[in-house]
């Protein structure tokens, strides 16, 4: 019988969870990097935007994730009509996100696409990986914004920006990492030196439209990227 790993425990993150848009339907929120988007498993790792909303907005429910790193913007559903609403329209891929990241190296083409399968990669949890037999359908546009000069003269980061048609696991982490160029901070895809060369993971959800489930109204969420 071989022995468990030891339990991630989240570290405490003092940051707070900024409302950016209210009404009686729904919240848009800014999360902070550093916090779960939902409870794990471990009683140490109770604190969660779910865990902290609740005290104030009873009924809330999540309708989306972010990776504990990444932070920006989340719809919150503050009824399950809402979020079975909201939920049709991410399935429907009718929901627009845009995300703000910075990758290590130089990134010559000022545009890309990159379609990768992706599944999970089950034997080492929770890392995901490219697979034509089993992945599912990812695809990722990006627009460099940025080449940012090192110490040495040359470019040795590029800030970009990426606009996922679909929402997979790790998604825009493994995608970096494929196009050569992993996330800066990243802790699962990137190497041992683009991860030392940040403090957090590099990567912001910076928009979101979708249309409101009572309305009808086309919703622009903006979050400011905070690198």
């Amino acid at each position: 019988m071989q022995p468990q790993a030891d339990p991630f425990i989240v570290p405490l993150c003092n940051e707070e969870i900024e409302v950016l848009y209210q009404d009686q339907h729904l919240l848009l929120i800014n999360k902070p990097s550093g916090l779960l988007t939902l409870s794990g498993k471990h009683p140490l790792n109770k604190d969660s935007v779910h865990f902290r909303l609740v005290k104030d907005f009873p009924t809330a429910t999540m309708i989306h994730r972010l990776d504990f790193g990444t932070s920006g913007i989340l719809i919150v559903a503050l009824n399950k009509v809402v979020n079975a609403h909201i939920g049709k329209q991410f399935q429907a891929h009718s929901v627009s996100k845009t995300y703000t990241a910075i990758l290590h190296g130089d990134v010559v083409e000022d545009s890309g696409c990159i379609e990768l399968p992706i599944a999970k990669d089950r034997p080492n949890f929770p890392l995901q990986k490219i697979c034509y037999e089993t992945g599912k359908s990812a695809v990722s546009h990006y627009d460099v914004v940025e080449r940012r000069v090192g110490h040495l003269g040359v470019p040795d980061s590029t800030r970009v920006i990426f606009k996922p048609v679909s929402g997979r696991t790790h998604q825009l982490r493994i995608h970096s990492r494929e196009l050569g160029h992993p996330i800066l901070g990243c802790d699962l895809y990137a190497t041992d030196e683009a991860f030392f060369m940040a403090d957090r993971l590099m990567l912001h959800a910076t928009r979101i439209e979708f249309d409101h489930p009572v309305t009808g109204e086309r919703i622009n969420g903006f979050s400011p990227c905070p690198f």
